[in-house]
């Protein structure tokens, strides 16, 4: 602006571009996260824009550019049953962090009922979200087709469909499973079981691949490759899955089940019969849920990254948003934490 020349209105987007001594698309490019910008340009236009004191016209912005500020966040009831809500929550609160400071909305989806999916599909279809990010989907689940028919950017947490148009993260959970199995069997536990979540489901596929993994690693372990229950992730489930072990092993020293609820089930079956943990035998859950924390003993779990793993989502979501002509969708592989508690 000419010295004397008083400002007769909103600071402009070419007044921006003129203080930090960029481009006016540059300046767009950084009020639109997008990711091709360096980060040295990135605050010399933040900076003009605090100078400046503009402020984005976000109407405006969403006519030239179709951004809502707004991404999605979509549960199916798979993911509640396996995982619970804490599962949900700390991904969420990892999302939050990353979006909030650019203004931008997280809006929770429901993909369970078929009133909820009508309404999804209608929000989708309607294009009302800048990005979906969809958490555990099954393989034969129409969303993710629908979702790239609509040329939508999506990202994808945790095992499912191949996409080779989505970007994905996930928790090494067979790496996990592993772990923590050998980890019973260099204690000195030898006859180490499972009880595993309902085997339509990935999660608990992975978890059981894992733990047959490290009984192999172990060198097959006397009567480890056998003692293999299926629960169906309650208390309930894990206490009669520990009584079916107790039955084929009554010497079963070691237990890894794939869930802290049944991890709880199994303490209360082996009280039941007289064994004392960890004396007797050892237990370790999954998940390290609000569960763990309260048993008596209370309970070693394989903690995920939730957190990691909801700001990974939201920046690799962000970064397709803004530059989505890049050539490959991102992929992260996450690795989980095996925490030590009284059971084992």
């Amino acid at each position: 602006m000419p010295p004397g020349k008083r400002r007769t209105g909103r600071p402009t987007l070419d007044e921006v571009a003129a203080r930090a001594g960029v481009a006016r698309m540059t300046v767009s490019r950084v009020i639109n996260a997008a990711a091709s910008v360096s980060p040295r340009t990135r605050a010399l236009v933040e900076r003009a824009i605090a100078e400046t004191g503009y402020i984005p016209n976000r109407a405006a912005q969403t006519l030239a550019g179709r951004r809502n500020d707004i991404v999605a966040l979509v549960v199916s009831d798979p993911v509640m049953t396996i995982y619970g809500e804490h599962y949900l929550t700390g991904i969420a609160r990892g999302i939050e962090t990353v979006i909030a400071p650019l203004d931008t909305q997280l809006m929770l989806a429901l993909n369970r009922t078929d009133s909820e999916q009508v309404r999804l599909t209608q929000m989708l279809r309607g294009h009302r979200v800048d990005g979906v990010l969809l958490v555990s989907v099954l393989a034969d689940d129409p969303l993710p087709a629908m979702v790239e028919r609509l040329n939508m950017t999506a990202l994808l947490s945790g095992h499912g469909p191949a996409w080779d148009t989505a970007g994905r993260v996930d928790v090494d959970e067979v790496g996990a499973a592993c772990n923590a199995t050998a980890y019973l069997l260099k204690q000195g536990r030898s006859v180490v079981a499972t009880i595993t979540g309902p085997l339509d489901m990935h999660p608990a596929q992975r978890r059981l691949e894992g733990y047959r993994q490290g009984v192999e690693l172990a060198g097959g372990t006397r009567g480890t490759s056998g003692l293999i229950a299926c629960g169906d992730m309650t208390e309930e489930g894990g206490a009669r899955a520990m009584r079916e072990i107790l039955a084929m092993s009554p010497d079963v020293d070691g237990i890894l089940a794939a869930s802290d609820a049944m991890a709880a089930g199994a303490l209360r079956a082996l009280r039941e019969a007289g064994r004392r943990v960890p004396e007797d035998a050892a237990v370790i859950g999954f998940d390290d849920s609000v569960i763990a924390r309260h048993t008596d003993p209370r309970l070693t779990s394989v903690r995920l990254p939730l957190s990691e793993m909801g700001r990974t989502m939201a920046r690799l979501l962000l970064q397709q948003i803004g530059a989505p002509s890049s050539a490959q969708p991102h992929r992260s592989l996450l690795c989980a934490e095996l925490v030590l508690r009284d059971s084992a």
